[in-house]
């Protein structure tokens, strides 16, 4: 990438989990960083050293004049309404925060590159629950897209989006994300809740947490190691699909334990109620991703295993608890 001028990228959701930790890689790199978080976001979080753009994308028009104003090098497409459960009470709103701005902002980029020959370079945040009704255990790229919920479909457009406009000339990439964790995450994920829980009530500030299904088994990764993946995919150069997971399957009930072991809990079913009001409509049983071709063509691998996540994850929520 030495071009001689300092690369420009714009990234959406810079607010977001994996917004922030990329930001910070970025900057660290010496990159020029524009960012997009969702309007009446959290700003206080966002490092100074992004140029914020309070816009939204997925209105006519606007993605076109922002992409024209900072003639970037790399787009990451990383906003996004990241919450299945939440899909399922807005779906509308789901599928233009999800869809149609992907869509929106690989239309800007293709026309901007097609108007001054600078080649733009897209990486979108596809996801793993683009997979969730394959009825196949082990997902790599080439597992059918057939997602269960607006979540999962409204991904799958951004997806397929992404494809299209690579078939134009877009050098436009999937990073099909699997779950990742990190003490960014926000609460109304089962795993933060999970660990803020197991935090609280080894302080004996909380008596219980309640969960719903416990023995659904996902693919958990450190964000951070996800966010390196994407970055690696912008370095690659070359618009393509790749599978960003760990390949490790572990039920929401191996995160409960691990969360209270870390916390010196061993009995943890005493403080845990599973509510089957809390179960989602046709919640995939199994996501574990196959990412051999993100390991062969990036030379990445994850750094944290499971047991680490949680423990980094209980040990901050643990000095948030001490703070309060």
């Amino acid at each position: 990438m030495n071009t001689g001028h300092r690369p420009t990228a714009l990234i959406t959701g810079v607010a977001g989990q994996d917004g922030s930790y990329l930001a910070e890689l970025l900057l660290e790199r010496g990159w020029a960083l524009h960012g997009v978080a969702k309007p009446g976001g959290n700003d206080g979080t966002v490092n100074p050293h992004v140029a914020q753009h309070h816009v939204d994308i997925s209105k006519p028009g606007v993605a076109q004049v922002l992409i024209r104003d900072i003639e970037p090098d790399y787009v990451f497409h990383l906003a996004g309404i990241s919450s299945v459960w939440r899909s399922w009470n807005d779906p509308v709103l789901t599928t233009r925060v999800n869809g149609v701005s992907a869509a929106a902002l690989l239309d800007a980029c293709f026309t901007q590159q097609e108007a001054s020959g600078k080649r733009i370079m897209v990486v979108n945040a596809s996801s793993a629950e683009i997979f969730a009704g394959s009825g196949v255990s082990l997902q790599n790229e080439g597992t059918p897209i057939a997602p269960t919920s607006p979540y999962g479909a409204s991904k799958a457009l951004s997806h397929n989006m992404v494809q299209v406009y690579r078939s134009r000339g877009l050098e436009a990439t999937n990073a099909i994300l699997f779950n990742h964790e990190s003490p960014r995450r926000p609460e109304t994920f089962v795993t933060r809740k999970i660990t803020k829980a197991a935090a609280a009530i080894s302080r004996g500030t909380r008596d219980t947490l309640e969960l719903g299904n416990l023995t659904s088994e996902r693919d958990w990764g450190w964000a951070p190691d996800y966010v390196d993946a994407m970055a690696a995919m912008a370095d690659y150069g070359k618009g393509d699909d790749f599978v960003v997971a760990t390949g490790e399957a572990h039920s929401v009930a191996d995160f409960v334990t691990a969360a209270f072991e870390a916390v010196g809990i061993d009995n943890w079913r005493d403080y845990v109620r599973s509510d089957s009001e809390m179960l989602r409509p046709a919640d995939s049983a199994r996501m574990v991703g196959d990412a051999t071709k993100a390991r062969d063509l990036l030379g990445w691998a994850p750094t944290k295993d499971f047991d680490q996540i949680v423990k980094a994850m209980v040990e901050f929520d643990m000095t948030e608890e001490m703070a309060a």
